[in-house]
């Protein structure tokens, strides 16, 4: 029996009430079997400060450790300034460094982003692709902008669209597939 491969998540939002968490969510729930997530907080990062890496704060060191055990990445990110929240750029930032041990090296990822206007978080989801190719991380090709999100979920924080859940249905599928493709064996 083959192993599940675990997909660390970074939501970009830290609200309590995400949109973008919601849609991590679904995902997770779509997903094909075979896929283990790990929901991986960003907000109790400092800010990265290379004057801090001779005695890292906790909260990079474990933060490292989770990514670093990951054998994927799913990015699921709002717009903010045609840009990612600076949490998840804090984030990124913190798991390169030191300069020569980036935790992102190498592995697979997938980016959606997901905003109550109608184009998605379009901007979002192109800079952080820039970051991922810098980090040699290998993003797949086929792109998730989830607009008009917010009429997508009930009260309970459901998905209620079908069409929504067919495409993200979709969308973990390629994504389990772009993972086996690009690794070789599950990290852990």
């Amino acid at each position: 029996m083959t192993q599940p491969r675990t997909v660390a998540v970074l939501v970009g939002s830290l609200r309590k009430d995400s949109v973008n968490r919601k849609v991590a969510r679904a995902i997770e729930a779509l997903a094909p079997e075979g896929l283990r997530f790990d929901d991986v907080p960003i907000g109790d990062l400092p800010f990265y400060n290379q004057d801090d890496e001779e005695t890292p704060p906790q909260a990079w060191t474990r933060f490292r450790d989770r990514i670093r055990a990951a054998d994927a990445v799913l990015f699921v990110t709002p717009e903010y300034n045609r840009s990612v929240p600076a949490p998840l750029k804090n984030a990124i930032d913190v798991g390169s460094r030191p300069y020569g041990q980036s935790v992102w090296d190498g592995k697979p990822a997938a980016v959606v982003s997901a905003s109550p206007g109608a184009i998605g978080g379009f901007g979002a989801n192109h800079h952080l692709r820039q970051s991922l190719v810098f980090l040699n991380m290998p993003a797949m090709p086929h792109e998730a902008y989830i607009g008009n999100a917010y009429g997508l979920f009930g009260e309970d924080g459901t998905l209620t669209n079908a069409g929504t859940a067919d495409f993200l249905r979709s969308f973990g599928e390629r994504f389990a597939d772009w993972i086996a493709h690009h690794t070789t064996a599950p990290a852990g």
